[in-house]
């Protein structure tokens, strides 16, 4: 039989999983629906007072509008006729969350106040709701005045031509170059989504992009190891049969020379300018981050650039052989990564299930580590 704190933890975890999708795309009714099990009456027998007062518990309980239970009419030889709580329908995620309650339900509240703000600033279209998607986990995390700066700074450039001016001309209270940098993937993709535009127009410093070009035949000007702007990693006369992107900046360096192959340091959540490259589009890539969530997470918006992007040492066999490296994730992210191949799924199902662990690139043995990429990039 499930009961009505076991409906409600089954609500809870739909919702946190669900949480981004629904927030964007609210789903089709009923959301969610969940078969209650209702005793035989061979079970019912074996402990009346249990089935009792199970049977109480989802009549007296208190539903949120939209909130249903179905019953349905048992004739029983030796209790009668019965009518028994067979389903809980829930029509949309609000009343998902309504009857979930809980760290769910608050976190349903936020993000779909902070998204309808969004829209309500910027206008609703397809292409917002695109950026609302992909950033929906990092809006929900940030405190109200944070989150209140950047939709602010994000409407002004939307509303006011901004070609040419710098950072700290931006008239919002606490905005300077420094926080546009740590902002920058937010205000760019709702700013594009907005207008259309593929800048912000402003003059600043460029991220520099680290490059390792690891065979020398591919070499520019003599030049293998280099940093620029990625708008000037773009035109690099380079065409690689493979491109290795490492979140690891000593196991990027660390690399031998390797006919056909170039190697890109990824920069955390910054690997959009890795996916933008030209070049990179036209190579096999693939990819090594850390194994924990937000490994996980950056992968899955590499691959919104590259979708054919592949993993190594990023698997469930991989955690489990280095287990004594392990360490604690602090702030694991919960977002809902539909790009993972199943094996990818895995292995962040199992680094969940284990405490949010984390097993870092850098901690690999290179010994183990070597032959893996070398294997990747077709030397094996």
């Amino acid at each position: 039989m499930i009961g009505v704190d076991e409906a409600r933890r089954l609500a809870h975890d739909k919702l946190t999983k669900k949480l981004t999708s629904w927030a964007v795309e609210p789903p089709a009714a009923p959301a969610m629906a969940v078969a209650l099990k209702p005793p035989t009456e061979h079970a019912a027998l074996a402990d009346q007072s249990a089935a009792e007062a199970w049977v109480r518990a989802w009549r007296g309980v208190v539903l949120p509008p939209g909130a249903e239970v179905d019953w349905e009419t048992r004739d029983w030889k030796r209790l009668g006729r019965q009518d028994v709580p067979v389903r809980l329908r829930l029509a949309g995620a609000d009343v998902v969350a309504g009857f979930a309650k809980g760290t769910a339900a608050r976190d349903w509240a936020r993000l779909t106040r902070r998204l309808a703000a969004v829209r309500d600033a910027l206008g609703p279209s397809a292409a917002l709701d695109t950026a609302l998607r992909r950033h929906a986990t990092t809006l929900l995390g940030w405190p109200d005045d944070r989150f209140e700066r950047v939709l602010a700074v994000v409407a002004w450039l939307s509303t006011y031509p901004s070609e040419g001016l710098r950072p700290r001309q931006v008239p919002i209270r606490g905005v300077d170059t420094k926080w546009l940098a740590k902002h920058r993937a937010v205000v760019t993709d709702l700013h594009a989504a907005a207008t259309g535009a593929e800048g912000l127009g402003l003059v600043e410093a460029d991220r520099l992009v680290r490059v390792r070009i690891l065979d020398p035949a591919l070499a520019v000007g003599g030049l293998r190891d280099l940093a620029a702007p990625a708008a000037q990693l773009a035109t690099l006369p380079v065409a690689p049969a493979v491109v290795l992107v490492l979140e690891n900046l000593e196991s990027m360096l660390a690399l031998p020379s390797w006919p056909g192959v170039v190697a890109l340091h990824g920069s955390g959540y910054d690997v959009d300018a890795a996916g933008r490259l030209p070049w990179a589009q036209q190579a096999r890539v693939v990819y090594w981050g850390d194994l924990d969530s937000h490994g996980f997470a950056i992968l899955h918006r590499l691959r919104f650039w590259l979708p054919d992007v592949t993993t190594i040492l990023m698997d469930e066999q991989t955690l489990l052989d280095h287990r004594d490296l392990w360490v604690p994730e602090p702030q694991p992210t919960r977002a809902e990564l539909d790009s993972l191949t199943p094996g990818e799924a895995a292995a962040l199902a199992r680094l969940r299930s284990e405490g949010d662990v984390r097993l870092e690139q850098e901690r690999i043995p290179w010994a183990v580590a070597l032959p893996v990429l070398e294997a990747a990039v077709g030397l094996r």
